[in-house]
């Protein structure tokens, strides 16, 4: 294992430890910022609607402004109760408590003052009554914070299940309770607490169904209301070790966290539920649909009775509505849930992830990075998104979004350290073994290695400037041989680089290219031979530039009494296995090729000439090109220093032949054909057909074969196999 890969995997190893740990032990700080991110999923979400059986009294600015400031009389509560139950309404709760004796009571004030009034009215009474012949649940208040002076608890009809290992250690604990007074408690069938417990950023997002208190199991106003309206005699509270998994009414499941706590998934702002102002109630003046076999739930949402609370929507909530949301979401069943062993789960996507977007992120480029990382924040969203709104699973947040960013910024971090430093090891080993052209390549591959010789498939280039010795004898000076060099190779050199090649030489006004190598490139043979065609077909506008520019007007002149352009070349192209690497002597040295595909690449280009062509191919070049070539078999041939034949091709142009030129190479293919069967005469009429041809495509072929034709007319050759040998380079 490099080094590389061994860093990699120290730090992939050592970020997801970390991460773990913070996991384990998150700081206050990071279970609110958790949170805050959860509000903002459902911020996305938006509003969703009610299941449209709630609905909430509300003891709102109006009806205090008809009726007077809080607390009224309970001989007006009692009323209230009695038009609802009148109405219809299914059950009945009171977000609020009656704990101190109605003061504005005739009963009360006649003991007071001792007044000798007969029978006056007792409004604790008469809400009692009220209380005692309607479906109404009390509500009354945990003190969590304070012990209080030893009270009774309001005693609850149900009972209580436990099941399973837990001793209910996680249960939350009140100090102390503040119930209803008695005389209004002892009429009430049942009663539940109302403590709505914001979290450490001041939020509501969760609320306790049950507390222990005393020893005894005690369900919230919402729990009980449901008991009571689900027809279920016990609350069974189902548990583990590590405390409460989920409570049970009737055939219905209620998952929560280890405290007994449902997590709220609120269906939006304040007044995502139907409200009705009391006043209306109690004047009759509302419509009695909103109440008739509903789930009410009586509260305020005055902003002087201080029963508002914030929540993910809304930071200004009324407190009744988590009551409301409590009993919805149970009824509708999209409730969300923290099991045990989400933690576990969490754990394994924190650590898995971190591991995975490290490791793979290290092994992108830098456009390709951005599009993952990207990529996996937004399918990251998408996952979590689906498993608290479609599973109901609350998964932790913040720490997968801080793994996906770590990952990111440590990759970064590290490719670039490595980068910088592999460059720097490279210039500084390499800078006087190497060539500039050569070294480029290397720095972008990573490889340490790729210096080292090695065996491979190469499609090698050679190509020559014609008449080159003559030109350059016109040339007034010596630097105007260099720039008029540099103009040809300049233009050649951006056309071979610009498809992938690299430029091992130049020799005088000779070109020496490769492709795939040292970086291995797909379709090398093509585009090898596509970089040759354009070569050929950006001589007509290099020609007219050079005899435009008056530095060259020497060979500008020499081309118009000869009647030829400026610069003509030849291409030799060959494909096969070559030995490449880092040769030379121990203090200079440079990446090359060799071997004999090198040396018969440079054959063909040389025999360029003799065939009167401008791009030969080998049968081996042929054979591995995937696009479509215009091309001409020249001839079977051994070159000198090599005893195997080979076959030999001319490419004209990209594409199909048409028209006159399909004509005359199936005419010349045709005539190959019966030269290849030693029927000569045959071949030669042929020949001669085509050389009398006035546009015909190549000016030396057909001569060659005329004169061979005749030879072996005029002298039979013995055991014939096609086989041209050429004894000169």
């Amino acid at each position: 294992m490099n080094k590389q890969r061994l860093y990699h995997l120290s730090v992939s190893f050592i970020g997801a430890f970390l991460l773990a740990l913070l996991f384990l032990f998150p700081p206050p700080q990071l279970q609110s910022l958790d949170s805050s991110l959860r509000d903002i999923f459902f911020q996305i979400r938006g509003e969703i609607p009610t299941s449209n059986q709630i609905t909430i009294v509300d003891i709102d600015e109006k009806s205090l402004a008809q009726l007077g400031q809080w607390p009224w009389e309970r001989d007006l509560v009692a009323q209230l109760l009695t038009k609802l139950t009148k109405d219809g309404a299914g059950i009945i709760g009171l977000d609020m408590v009656f704990a101190e004796a109605d003061k504005t009571s005739p009963a009360y004030i006649n003991q007071k003052h001792h007044f000798a009034l007969k029978k006056p009215a007792d409004y604790d009474a008469i809400l009692a009554d009220a209380v005692a012949n309607t479906p109404t649940i009390l509500g009354y208040v945990f003190n969590m914070t304070q012990t209080t002076p030893q009270t009774i608890v309001p005693s609850i009809p149900v009972v209580v299940i436990e099941q399973g290992t837990s001793d209910y250690n996680a249960l939350l604990s009140p100090k102390g309770v503040l119930p209803n007074i008695s005389v209004i408690q002892n009429k009430a069938y049942s009663s539940g607490f109302f403590n709505n417990i914001p979290d450490l950023s001041g939020m509501v997002r969760s609320v306790p169904l049950i507390m222990k208190y005393q020893g005894v199991v005690y369900p919230s106003l919402a729990l009980e209301m449901l008991r009571i309206g689900l027809n279920s005699p016990t609350i069974k509270v189902i548990s583990s070790e590590t405390g409460v998994d989920a409570i049970q009414l009737a055939d219905v499941n209620i998952p929560t966290d280890r405290h007994a706590q449902l997590f709220l998934n609120y269906r939006g702002p304040g007044h995502s539920f139907p409200y009705v102002s009391a006043v209306d109630i109690l004047n009759g003046t509302y419509e009695p649909q909103l109440i008739k076999n509903k789930w009410v739930l009586i509260g305020t949402s005055a902003s002087g009775l201080l029963d508002l609370r914030s929540m993910p929507f809304d930071n200004v909530y009324p407190g009744v509505e988590a009551h409301a949301t409590v009993i919805d979401n149970i009824l509708v069943g999209d409730l969300l849930s923290k099991p045990t062993w989400i933690d576990a789960v969490d754990l394994t996507l924190l650590i898995t992830l971190f591991l995975i977007s490290y490791l793979v992120f290290n092994q992108l480029k830098a456009f390709w990075l951005v599009i993952a990382f990207v990529s996996s924040l937004s399918l990251l969203f998408f996952f979590l998104n689906y498993m608290l709104f479609k599973e109901g699973l609350i998964l932790n947040i913040l720490l997968p979004f801080m793994a996906l960013i770590s990952a990111m910024f440590l990759s970064t971090l590290a490719s670039y350290f490595f980068e910088t430093r592999q460059k720097n090891l490279i210039k500084n080993k390499l800078a006087s073994k190497v060539s500039p052209s050569v070294m480029s390549e290397i720095l972008k591959n990573e490889s340490q290695d790729i210096m080292q010789g090695q065996t491979r498939e190469i499609t090698v280039f050679f190509s020559d400037l014609r008449d080159f010795t003559r030109l350059s004898e016109t040339m007034p000076n010596p630097q105007t041989l260099i720039d008029f060099l540099n103009e040809y190779v300049t233009e050649m050199t951006n056309i071979i680089v610009k498809h992938q090649a690299t430029v091992d030489k130049f020799i005088g006004d000779a070109i020496m290219a490769y492709w795939n190598a040292p970086l291995s490139v797909a379709n090398h043979a093509d585009l090898a031979v596509t970089a040759s065609l354009e070569q050929l077909k950006a001589l007509p506008d290099l020609n007219r530039r050079i005899k435009e520019n008056p530095k060259f007007d020497a060979v500008t002149q020499l081309c118009k009494i000869n009647q030829i352009e400026p610069i003509q070349i030849g291409i030799g192209l060959n494909t096969g296995d070559a030995v490449v690497g880092e040769m030379g002597s121990s203090g200079r040295s440079d990446y090359t090729i060799i071997g004999d595909t090198v040396n018969l690449g440079s054959r063909l280009e040389s025999l360029c000439k003799f065939y009167g062509s401008t791009l030969n191919i080998s049968e081996y070049t042929k054979q591995q090109l995937q696009q479509p070539y215009i091309l001409r078999f020249l001839d079977r041939v051994t070159v000198k220093g090599k005893a195997q034949p080979v076959d030999i091709w001319q490419v004209h142009d990209f594409g199909e032949a048409q028209g006159a030129l399909k004509t005359e190479l199936d005419d010349y293919h045709h005539a190959i054909k019966l030269y290849q069967e030693a029927k000569f005469t045959e071949a030669l009429e042929c020949f001669t057909t085509l050389e009398s041809l006035p546009d015909k495509t190549n000016t030396k072929i057909y001569g060659i074969y005329i004169a061979r034709c005749t030879q072996y007319i005029e002298c039979a050759p013995q055991n014939f196999n096609a086989v041209y040998e050429h004894t000169s380079k």
